[in-house]
């Protein structure tokens, strides 16, 4: 009996030794131990709360939020802030039900991937195959005759079907109707009137029948008549993908898309809240739409007959960061796989090759530097980021502005459910990347020892003058950020997120307002051919944009041609600083003592807007701050022994700042 004892407190231990290891996303843990630091975690309510208040509900912001962080497996952060209602009645709560939109797409793209491991879908297989009434689809085509200028608009077969592949990555040449207005002029005589040129985009809102009342299989069908706006496979173009997609699923596996959603990964994974429609039970949790004055986008208050696999969930942040938490895992949460870990690294991989053109793209993703895996957005180009983060971080949005980003290399998870209005102010201020960067600012950075227990030095008013100024850190807010700009000094255009490579050139699809580009004469539609002289036809995409880069102040040559003008033109657009998102510390002196306050966009580890935050000396060139951080700062002087810049926390993860403004002696 002892052994069977001992056997059983063996077991028992080993268990507990397991579950402690194990995920843990049903309460916030210690921060420190996670590796934040729970003061700076606590700017993030705040700041929301500050944009409730300067938007109100009139301004297409709901008066709430729910935020959620978690690293390591474990949750470092849940908070709701304001209300779930507009008359700001009744207290967000943490488990609060949002529409969450696009967030849809990767549910219904793992979905796919799901039937892709059980060896039900084929990847390269052709749509046609599962859904046969898209067989004859056919694509746009507009031809110029160089001669005679005359456009021809007309019809083609496509070089090859539409893959499953190609819905997963946005390549399929099926569009949106909303989205005509990011995209050059492109157009299809419409039958019914030859004399009249429509939009592709603009047929598609005419004819794709995508109504609650209506079912996945009707919505299909009613595509089947409809052009595709490019080539299966050369362009990458947001549009009903994942709603085809989840129609394929359907039939791949032989279930209602809801049905087979809940038997696959909302159960497994026990997302107790997530579906196509808010039980009534539960719509005391329904968040309120930002649009009283409009009927909603998308009604979720009823079953739907049609079940969006491009839109149409509703969710709670405690659900989705189990979901995001099972890619995290490589597939796998709380000893369920529901994927396998070959399939999360084909989603999270780019899948875009060089030859793909981009056509336009959300204004999140382009300041992410984005490319596009199997159903994910890819942080790719750390060079053009505005938003922090490892390179092959990927996310997605909602259209009512929630977001979700996971960075295996920190093993971290942001999430943010708001509801706004698209275009409206309000969901301008919430979708500025501001959890991002307080998320990464309240990274801890270890510090040596000694740090602690410096000993302060004597340094001579003189000395501290010299330190004196503005320094900039670029857009850099956390030392795991490795962006190319801290110094201050990297280029910006101001086309480089809006572009797509033809035959001949560039294509500027959407020129940044009041860009240096835009100031210099580019305009949308313009045709880069050649860059200082060199001419573009030939070159990827990739290699363009390293061409467009260089040092601030620095003049680029455009040649451009331009529609409706017979002949090129050549523009000279000079390269700005980048400062959008800057983060900057001032230093001045105040009774005899260093003291720096963050001035920038953000803060930045222990220093605040609106908060002189005293420095101590350890030498004349080196100060700490006595603070929980213990930050330290050495400043850095150039070959005639000028103050150049400062480094945070010196070593593998310190931060530089460039001098920009020296104060006066």
């Amino acid at each position: 009996m002892k052994l069977i004892a001992s056997i059983w407190s063996v077991a028992i231990l080993l268990c507990l030794s397991g579950a402690a290891s194990a995920d843990d996303l049903t309460a916030p843990g210690d921060a420190e131990s996670l590796g934040f630091s729970a003061a700076r975690l606590a700017r993030i309510a705040p700041w929301y709360q500050a944009r409730f208040d300067a938007f109100p509900p009139t301004e297409g912001l709901l008066p709430g939020a729910v935020v959620a962080i978690a690293k390591d497996g474990k949750l470092a952060y849940l908070q709701a802030v304001g209300f779930q209602d507009r008359a700001k009645t009744v207290p967000m709560q943490t488990n609060s039900i949002f529409w969450i939109a696009s967030m849809t797409k990767p549910v219904t793209s793992v979905a796919a991937m799901i039937l892709v491991d059980d060896g039900k879908l084929e990847l390269d297989a052709p749509v046609a195959r599962y859904l046969p009434e898209l067989a004859e689809m056919r694509v746009a085509f507009r031809k110029t005759d160089a001669a005679s200028g005359k456009t021809e608009y007309g019809l083609e077969p496509p070089k090859r079907p539409m893959t499953v592949r190609d819905l997963l990555r946005h390549t399929s040449g099926l569009v949106y109707p909303e989205m005509d207005f990011a995209y050059p002029e492109r157009g299809l005589s419409d039958p019914n009137d030859a004399q009249e040129i429509r939009t592709i985009h603009m047929l598609y809102g005419w004819r794709a029948v995508f109504r609650r009342d209506k079912t996945l299989a009707d919505f299909v069908s009613s595509l089947a008549s409809l052009p595709l706006a490019h080539q299966p496979g050369e362009v990458h173009e947001y549009g009903w993908n994942a709603d085809v997609l989840g129609r394929v699923v359907e039939v791949a596996s032989g279930q209602p898309l809801d049905q087979f959603l809940q038997d696959r990964i909302f159960a497994p994974l026990h997302m107790i809240d997530t579906g196509f429609y808010v039980p009534k039970e539960k719509l005391g949790r329904l968040v309120d739409s930002p649009t009283p004055e409009r009927p909603p986008i998308w009604d979720v208050t009823t079953p739907p007959k049609l079940f969006a696999g491009g839109g149409g969930l509703v969710s709670t942040a405690p659900d989705y960061l189990r979901f995001c938490q099972m890619l995290l895992n490589d597939g796998e949460l709380d000893g369920v796989r529901v994927l396998t870990a070959q399939a999360v690294k084909q989603m999270t991989t780019n899948a875009l090759s060089p030859d793909v053109r981009i056509f336009g793209g959300d204004e999140v993703g382009a300041r992410a530097g984005t490319t596009f895996g199997l159903g994910f957005g890819i942080r790719a180009n750390p060079v053009f980021s505005w938003i922090p983060g490892a390179v092959g971080s990927y996310s997605w949005a909602g259209l009512w502005g929630t977001y979700f980003w996971i960075d295996p290399a920190e093993k971290l998870i942001g999430l943010q459910m708001v509801q706004a209005t698209p275009g409206s102010k309000g969901r301008a201020a919430v979708i500025s990347a501001g959890i991002n960067h307080l998320t990464y600012g309240a990274l801890e950075v270890s510090q040596p020892s000694s740090t602690a227990s410096a000993v302060p030095a004597t340094v001579s008013p003189e000395v501290l003058a010299d330190y004196v100024g503005s320094y900039d850190f670029g857009s850099s807010v956390s030392s795991r950020d490795r962006q190319g700009l801290a110094d201050g000094k990297t280029g910006w255009l101001g086309i480089e997120a809006f572009v797509a490579m033809e035959q001949e050139g560039l294509r500027i699809n959407r020129p940044i307002a009041n860009s240096p580009a835009t100031k210099a004469g580019l305009a949308a539609g313009d045709l880069v051919t050649e860059l200082d002289g060199a001419p573009l036809k030939g070159l990827s995409l990739t290699d363009v944009l390293a061409r467009l880069r260089g040092p601030a102040d620095t003049t680029i040559r455009l040649k451009i041609v331009r529609k409706g003008e017979a002949d090129a033109s050549e523009l000279g657009v000079v390269r700005a600083a980048r400062r959008a998102n800057v983060v900057q510390l001032q230093l001045r002196v105040e009774q005899g003592k260093l003291v720096a306050e963050a001035t920038g966009a953000w803060p930045i580890l222990a220093f605040e807007h609106g908060k002189a935050t005293p420095l101590v000396a350890t030498s004349a060139n080196d100060f700490i701050v006595n603070d929980e951080d213990h930050t330290r700062i050495a400043f850095v002087r150039d070959a005639a022994g000028k103050v150049a810049g400062l480094i945070l926390n010196p070593g593998p993860l310190e931060q530089k700042a460039a001098l920009i403004a020296p104060g006066a002696r």
